[in-house]
């Protein structure tokens, strides 16, 4: 798929909305990034990558989560940095990714994301709880590059 339709067919206000209320519940961070073109690395390490570049690992509870989509190559990948995934397992990722193909395979892009973005918030919370100390280190906006 061009990565221009999936743009066009992606419902970039529910995702923000569901990013922020995700949030508001939680110290993590949950960031979506959309790669524009070809891909010719596995999903997983471009995705890793990605995590670094927009500086994820930085957060000071190392609780952050990127959702990496790559339409074109019709590939996705989700990272979680240290913290959360010492508290989740593989089992949590494997399971939010087979919840996420099943919806991209039926063209449900923003259901897929949204998804997403709520069970990572839930997991989130359970483990890095809100506290008055709290402050939105990374912007909610869906990433497009």
């Amino acid at each position: 798929m061009r990565t221009r339709d999936f743009l066009s067919r992606v419902e970039h206000d529910r995702i923000v909305q569901a990013i922020r209320e995700a949030e508001s519940k939680t110290s993590g961070e949950i960031r979506v990034f959309i790669q524009r073109g070809k891909m010719t690395v596995d999903p997983l390490v471009a995705a890793q990558k990605k995590f670094h570049q927009l500086r994820m690992h930085t957060k000071r509870e190392r609780n952050a989560v990127l959702i990496f989509v790559a339409p074109r190559a019709h590939k996705f990948a989700v990272v979680g940095d240290k913290a959360i995934h010492e508290k989740c397992g593989n089992e949590f990722w494997q399971r939010l990714v087979d919840g996420m193909r099943s919806h991209f395979q039926n063209e449900k892009f923003s259901h897929a994301l949204v998804e997403a973005i709520r069970e990572i918030g839930k997991l989130l919370a359970a483990h890095f709880p809100k506290t008055s100390g709290n402050a939105n280190e990374l912007p909610d906006d869906v990433l497009e590059k």
